[in-house]
């Protein structure tokens, strides 16, 4: 019913820049918050960035003033502005959302399908 499509990963050079961005599509009402993801090999899943429908944000402390979340609610899109990445920043980037779907009084988290980021020289 709802599909999340992530795209902008890559390979950068230490201090580089990344722009990912998580478009939701399908069967939509509404979406409240959205956010992003990492897994990093042999590591749990943690939060990186998320963002309310009404625009308020929060972050890891890992990427407080390195990462900046943001969304376009006419485009039910969520991007991930990264900079100064650093090595550590590598992982599997996951977009995730909590979305209501049309003729349902409920909301459900729905995922990307992962995006790689490498940070490597």
């Amino acid at each position: 019913q709802v599909q999340l499509v992530e795209s902008g990963g890559g390979l950068v050079q230490p201090g580089g820049s990344l722009r990912l961005s998580c478009a939701a599509s399908g069967s939509i009402f509404s979406i409240n918050a959205m956010g992003w993801y990492r897994q990093a090999p042999g590591k749990q899943r943690e939060l990186v960035a998320r963002i309310t429908s009404g625009g308020t944000t929060n972050y890891a402390d890992s990427v407080k003033g390195r990462f900046t979340i943001s969304r376009d609610n006419a485009k039910n899109t969520v991007y991930l502005q990264m900079n100064s990445l650093k090595p550590e920043d590598t992982a599997v980037y996951y977009c995730n959302a909590d979305v209501r779907v049309i003729g349902s009084i409920y909301s459900n988290f729905y995922w990307g399908q992962g995006t790689q980021v490498t940070v490597s020289s």
